[in-house]
């Protein structure tokens, strides 16, 4: 399990620095700023800021959990993993709310949803992902467990009553924050949006909503299962020791992947296959961030209100 670990790691982390880069410098440099590119730079940015270290989760399990970087890049290392979790999980919910805002209220979007406010609320969720990965960083610690051998770990204390309560609240602490409030925020957006393009219309969404939609999707299915397992640690029996001997590598591999797979999204959802193949890599990716004019979503009586609302959506 370790060995597929490190491949998987190793493959995240040349897909997630190329792929992630190519995002940044595209949205960041070659295309115009709009709220769509705010929101996707900064997802790239919490995806690259993580894969970039992820050499040194693949050394740490070369090594045999022997961790040779010092105290500093151990709690960095960590703090990233989970400043990326939380991050990602709520700049998609604020991705949502700003789909769900333009479709539902489109003249107000139009006059108040700009890339200087994407660009606030965005710093905003980075100031929010950082305080909630306080408690990686305070626990996080490195301890000698023998002879030229240190361990990288998280260190709840000495005295096991309070070990326990304090393990117990970061998971489920974890669990309402990163997954139970962003994906309900996120699962009303969208059945707000569902009752509002009913029918045909539905169908008709532009591509950035489509590329929105598979991020979210793939976010969940990498990390619903690592939450899983988290309290399924908190109840472990000496009869699961394997299970987790083996699910635990998976599942942090699984989610650990979650960080390269945004810019294949963007390619894969851009355009179609033929056409995508014949595209400069640039193409690929403004094709897939630009927001589309050209969609119709109701009735002649709002005519105008959503030819100022699909500029945006």
């Amino acid at each position: 399990m370790h060995v597929i670990s490190m491949v998987i790691y190793s493959l995240a982390f040349v897909l997630g620095v190329l792929g992630n880069g190519l995002v940044i410098f595209i949205t960041g440099f070659r295309m115009k700023k709009s709220v769509n590119t705010v929101w996707f730079l900064n997802l790239a940015i919490a995806d690259f800021a993580f894969t970039f270290f992820l050499p040194l989760s693949v050394a740490y399990l070369a090594l045999r959990f022997h961790w040779p970087f010092g105290w500093f890049l151990c709690k960095l290392n960590s703090t990233l993993a989970f400043l990326n979790l939380y991050a990602s999980v709520y700049l998609l919910m604020v991705i949502s709310i700003d789909r769900c805002i333009s479709v539902r209220y489109p003249v107000w979007a139009q006059n108040h949803r700009t890339p200087r406010l994407a660009s606030f609320v965005a710093l905003g969720v980075w100031i929010l992902a950082l305080a909630l990965s306080v408690p990686v960083m305070y626990f996080r610690q490195t301890a000698p467990v023998e002879e030229n051998h240190i361990n990288c770990y998280t260190n709840y204390g000495d005295n096991p009553q309070l070990k326990k309560i304090r393990h117990q609240a970061t998971i489920i602490m974890r669990f309402i924050c990163a997954f139970v409030i962003p994906f309900t925020v996120i699962l009303v957006c969208y059945g707000a949006i569902v009752l509002r393009l009913r029918g045909s219309q539905l169908s008709k969404s532009n591509k950035p909503f489509q590329v929105i939609t598979a991020v979210i999707v793939v976010f969940f299915v990498c990390w619903f299962p690592y939450h899983v397992f988290s309290f399924i640690e908190l109840t472990m029996h000496s009869g699961m020791q394997t299970t987790m001997r083996i699910g635990v590598p998976l599942v942090t591999s699984l989610a650990f992947v979650n960080s390269c797979l945004n810019p294949i999204l963007y390619v894969f959802m851009g355009q179609d296959f033929k056409k995508r193949l014949r595209l400069s890599l640039f193409s690929v990716f403004e094709n897939a961030f630009t927001e589309d004019n050209s969609q119709n979503l109701t009735t002649s009586k709002t005519k105008s209100s959503v030819e100022t609302m699909s500029q945006e959506f």
